[in-house]
Order: C-alpha cells, then sequence, then structure tokens
C-alpha cells in the first residue's frame, strides 16, 4: 500500500516463513513528523494488517527528528488532516501497548509532546545517543493530557510530573535511568538489529498469550481514557 505520512515494509524471516517484522516510520518531513489525522489513520491501518502474523512493529522518524508532536497548524487552520479529537491517537497507542505484538520505537532526534505518546505505548524503547525527550505543552498553556496516562505507565507518576512541569528536554541517558529508553548506543541501527535477532526468535501465539495476559494486570489505560 502507499502511504502519505508513513514509509512501511515488511520483513521475514525466510522465503517460506510469513512476514515477522513490520518497519513503521513516521515520515512528514515538511511538517517536522507532525501528528495529523492522516497519520493517525495510516498506522492504525498498519497495526491492524499486523495483527495475525506479525511478531514486532519497529516505528522510526527521521533522523533528527522521531516526532515532535500535534500538527498545531492543520489543527488552526480546521484542515480535515488535522484529526477528530484526541480519542482516536490514544486508541492508537492503546493499540501498540497491548496489542498482539512487540512494538518497538527506534529514535534518533527530538521526540516531544505527542511524539512522546508513540514512545511511552511502545513494549521497547531503543535510542540513538543523542536523542532527546520533551514535553512542551506547558509553555502553551496546555497538558499532556493523553500522553500522561501511557507515560506514567512507563516511568511512574512523579518522573511523569517533574517531566511536564520542566518542559525541557531530557537526553538519552537520563531517559534511560529513568526506564523512559531500555538502551541506548551511538550506532542505534547496529542496537536495533542485536534486538531484533533475540525478538524475532519469539513464538507469535506466545507474544499474543503475553501481551494479553500483562493487560489484564494492568487497565490503567483502560481506566484513563
Amino acid at each position: 500500500m502507499i502511504y502519505e505520512t508513513l514509509k512501511v515494509h515488511f520483513e521475514r524471516s525466510s522465503a517460506e516463513g510469513d512476514d515477522d517484522l513490520c518497519f513503521l516510520q513516521l515520515h512528514r518531513p515538511e511538517s517536522n513528523n507532525t501528528i495529523n489525522g492522516k497519520m493517525i489513520e495510516e498506522c492504525s491501518q498498519v497495526l491492524a494488517l499486523c495483527r495475525e502474523k506479525v511478531k514486532v512493529v519497529i516505528f522510526s522518524g527521521l533522523p533528527e527528528v522521531f516526532c515532535f508532536g500535534a500538527d498545531f497548524e492543520a489543527m488552526a487552520n480546521k484542515s480535515p488532516q488535522s484529526g477528530s479529537g484526541p480519542e482516536p491517537l490514544y486508541d492508537l497507542w492503546t493499540e501498540m501497548a497491548t496489542g498482539p505484538f512487540i512494538t518497538v520505537a527506534h529514535v534518533r532526534g527530538k521526540a516531544n509532546a505527542g511524539g512522546i505518546g508513540f514512545v511511552a505505548a511502545c513494549d521497547l524503547v531503543l535510542a540513538d545517543g543523542r536523542a532527546e525527550f520533551s514535553l512542551s505543552e506547558l509553555l502553551f498553556g496546555l497538558m499532556p493530557a493523553y500522553v500522561l496516562p501511557f507515560l506514567i505507565r512507563r516511568i511512574g507518576f512523579q518522573r511523569a510530573h517533574s517531566m511536564t512541569l520542566m518542559t525541557k528536554p531530557v537526553m538519552a541517558e537520563e531517559a534511560a535511568g529513568w526506564a523512559l529508553v531500555d538502551a541506548y548506543a551511538d550506532d542505534s541501527e547496529g542496537l536495533l538489529r542485536r534486538y531484533l535477532l533475540r525478538l524475532r526468535r519469539l513464538n507469535k501465539t506466545a507474544v499474543q498469550r503475553y501481551k494479553r495476559y500483562m493487560s489484564s494486570l494492568d487497565d490503567s489505560l483502560l481506566g484513563a481514557k
């Protein structure tokens, strides 16, 4: 399929096997990789394709910016691409967090505001050594209301609270100390390859059962919606 806001390709373990990896790149270079309604819709379509066969979905962005949050220009202009409120994006992140696949964020450059939602919704987060993470909403009189359930679930209440209030970037090393990042390296591509070598060994049915079980232990995302 051809997408307006994404670059997507699938990879399989062998010529006879199913596609077990999906590489999903957020790709709106003209808009600093900001989130609009079309991006949400297309990401949701890709994840629907991944439910039955794919074991690992890898989310990435551009080399200098992973995702910089909402497309405020589209919202201000009431563009049909601006989306229809927060629910579709919240549902997308919930599917990333609880769906029957492993989600991995490969973060290079800046992840800000709604970009942190994509990061926090993933099962594993790998980063370039220069990656930085920030919540800038309070600077504009807003709040990261529907990012916070995912962020608190990942790093805890006080870390998320502090990150929201301070609004300053958190670099990869500090983010790893907070458990926002699982691992980082200057060669993040090599780091990703090493992780995928292990993750693709897992059985799809086992991944489905495990994600379903983990969701049963923590229903905070549903409760916060």
